[in-house]
Order: structure tokens, then sequence, then C-alpha cells
């Protein structure tokens, strides 16, 4: 069974960092793009980054300059450094790939991760 799993999250004041991981584990024959995403209570869940198989990266206007999104292919994770926290980055975080399982090799799925709380206080 395919899966990512994040790690990571957690409480930080305002102008702090934090480091998220997301492991893509399983029977996996290609991992393509990869990303984070990110859900405020009481708001749509929303692009926060991605990165293509390649290091191609795109970033959400509200996190540019600040977040840096980052993958190691030998270790199928995808990592997510965000520095300079502020109040309004507070949410739940996604992880996100497209995948080919194995078993439908060619074929691509969308994963999604648990999720991970990220609190930032002012």
């Amino acid at each position: 069974q395919v899966q990512l799993v994040e790690s990571g999250g957690g409480s930080v004041q305002a102008g702090g960092s934090l480091r998220l991981s997301c492991a893509a584990s399983g029977s996996i024959f290609r991992i393509n793009d990869m990303g984070w995403y990110r859900q405020a209570p009481g708001k749509q869940r929303e692009l926060v980054a991605r990165i293509g198989s390649g290091g191609n990266t795109v970033y959400a206007g509200a996190v540019k300059g600040r977040f840096t999104i980052s993958r190691d292919n030998a270790k199928d994770t995808v990592y997510l450094q965000m520095n300079s926290l502020k109040p309004e980055d507070t949410a739940v975080y996604y992880c996100n790939a497209h995948m080919e399982p194995r078993h439908t090799p060619y074929y691509e799925n969308t994963y999604w991760g648990q999720g991970t709380q990220v609190t930032v206080s002012s």
C-alpha cells in the first residue's frame, strides 16, 4: 500500500522556523511531482508549494521568499522549510504526491498525507 507520512509540525512564535518532512512508502514504481498544501480553519485547502521530479518549483505568493520546498529522490521524501513564520501561516499542512504504484505502472494516482498542524503565535 502506497502512503505518505508527514512529520515536523508544531507550535512556534512569529518569526520562527519549522521544517516539515513527508516520506512516501510502499510499492512505488515512480514518484512524479510532490507538494504541500494547507488548510486553515474555515478556509479551503490551498497550494503552498510544489516540486517536480526534475526539481522545478512553484510557490504560492504568500510564502514566496520565506518557504523552500525540496526533495530527496533517494529517500522518496519531500521537505518544506518554513522561515519567518507568521500567524496567518497557522493551518494543517498536507503532503501531496502524484505517484505510480508498482502494480499499475504508468498510471498516476494522487495521494495525500494525514496532515500535520502548524501553529504560529504572535
